[in-house]
């Protein structure tokens, strides 16, 4: 992965958009973080391979960005992105990392299921 290019992924987001496309969409702020601080509340959300269509795509911010999907009942989106590729199967992976690295969101599309 890379870190962000904004105009790049805007037109990877056109090139899903009013297409039948397979969304991951995943959260978390750190799946052991209780283990090493028993007050701090662990969340996140995972979906995969949820099929839908989505009419506009946009990605905003100055970094982490933020990238969200207009449907045509609402939105799916994902803040705090930092990086992105397009990998060998044609599917648009972005993902945000904290500080150390680790995953803290994710939000990849492709028109076959993951």
């Amino acid at each position: 992965m890379q870190p962000i290019n904004q105009d790049a992924v805007q037109k990877a987001l056109d090139e899903f958009s009013n297409k039948d496309v397979y969304v991951h969409l995943e959260t978390t702020n750190g799946a052991y973080a209780s283990h090493y601080n028993q007050s701090f509340h662990n969340a996140g959300a995972y979906i995969r391979n949820v099929q839908l269509r989505y009419s506009h795509g946009k990605i905003t911010g100055e970094g982490p960005y933020r990238a969200g999907l207009k449907l045509d009942i609402g939105w799916v989106y994902a803040e705090g992105l930092t990086d992105w590729e397009v990998d060998e199967k044609g599917r648009l992976l972005l993902a945000g990392h904290d500080q150390d690295g680790k995953l803290a969101v994710a939000l990849q599309l492709s028109v076959e299921p993951f």
